[in-house]
């Protein structure tokens, strides 16, 4: 089992009609700027504390579990909409950092929530870290229709129970999950995380702790338009993480690649790209301590 050198600490805080699970590292001071830092899909808080472990610096960390993952409940929503992710966010800041402005990170989904919050809120982000926050390929007006009746006919099958996340004898095979996902994730790590990423249920069975409403696709097309107008207000600096192997084209199948990020990138004013090495999407699993390093030099 992974030894934790900085131990953390659990609250839950009333956001929007949810009791809000935040997971929180160091304490708060006057010298301090709040790290606020928000995972991706199907991930948790505590998936950061390699992270965390590896800081040089004893930093006042705050990372929520987003609504329907982790120890953050769904609300009894049957569908997740991504302005409940920036609102949430919002008022999460309101709760820990009023007034102030913190140091942001975001991983994978949480990087395309930190980029568009930032944009939305300037004044609330002193420093941007996106990890591989790519966000998603262009989108068509005349895809719409086709986009709301997959939407519809796969909340169906959700409400019909065939969309529900699978459910391990035991913690050692979510463990094995884990690492198969992510080949570079160590036994001792997938260990450590197999216990905040699942949970015993009823059934005595170990059930990976993500709302299987998340697998629905979002009813609403992405509007690259828009998005970029978002970005373009980003005024402060961006530093940009990127693994060394790169799963877009895996993911999209060439319809959103690498090149097209980058040239999204063009509308930020101030974007430093970075590349860790020997790392996955994972890449706070695969290389924590490269990630703790260029994250405090960033932000020093």
């Amino acid at each position: 089992m992974y030894q934790v050198k900085r131990p953390s600490r659990s609250e839950f805080v009333p956001i929007r009609q949810l009791q809000y699970h935040v997971r929180l590292w160091g304490e708060q001071a006057p010298d301090k700027i709040p790290l606020v830092m928000v995972h991706g899909w199907m991930d948790v808080a505590a998936s950061y504390q390699f992270m965390v472990d590896a800081f040089i610096e004893d930093h006042y960390v705050i990372a929520p579990d987003w609504r329907g993952f982790g120890l953050t409940s769904a609300g009894g929503a049957d569908n997740f909409w991504h302005p409940d992710y920036l609102a949430d966010l919002d008022f999460l800041l309101d709760h820990y950092a009023p007034g102030q402005a913190v140091n942001l990170v975001g991983h994978s989904m949480g990087g395309g929530v930190a980029m568009q919050y930032t944009g939305i809120r300037p004044e609330r982000v002193r420093r941007l870290v996106n990890l591989e926050g790519f966000g998603m390929p262009a989108t068509k007006p005349d895809q719409a229709a086709g986009r709301f009746a997959r939407w519809m006919d796969e909340l169906k099958q959700l409400h019909r129970g065939e969309l529900a996340l699978r459910s391990y004898p035991d913690r050692a095979g979510v463990a094995r999950r884990l690492m198969k996902t992510n080949p570079r994730l160590s036994q001792d790590k997938a260990n450590w995380l197999a216990q905040h990423w699942a949970q015993v249920n009823s059934a005595g069975e170990w059930q990976i702790l993500g709302d299987a409403a998340h697998k629905l696709p979002n009813a609403n097309l992405y509007r690259l338009d828009e998005v970029l107008a978002i970005h373009a207000r980003i005024n402060m600096p961006v530093m940009m993480v990127e693994a060394a192997d790169n799963e877009l084209n895996g993911w999209w199948k060439g319809r959103f690649t690498l090149a097209e990020h980058h040239e999204r990138l063009r509308v930020v004013a101030q974007v430093e790209l970075v590349h860790i090495d020997d790392a996955g999407h994972m890449m706070h699993h695969d290389q924590p301590e490269q990630l703790a390093a260029l994250i405090e030099r960033f932000i020093a």
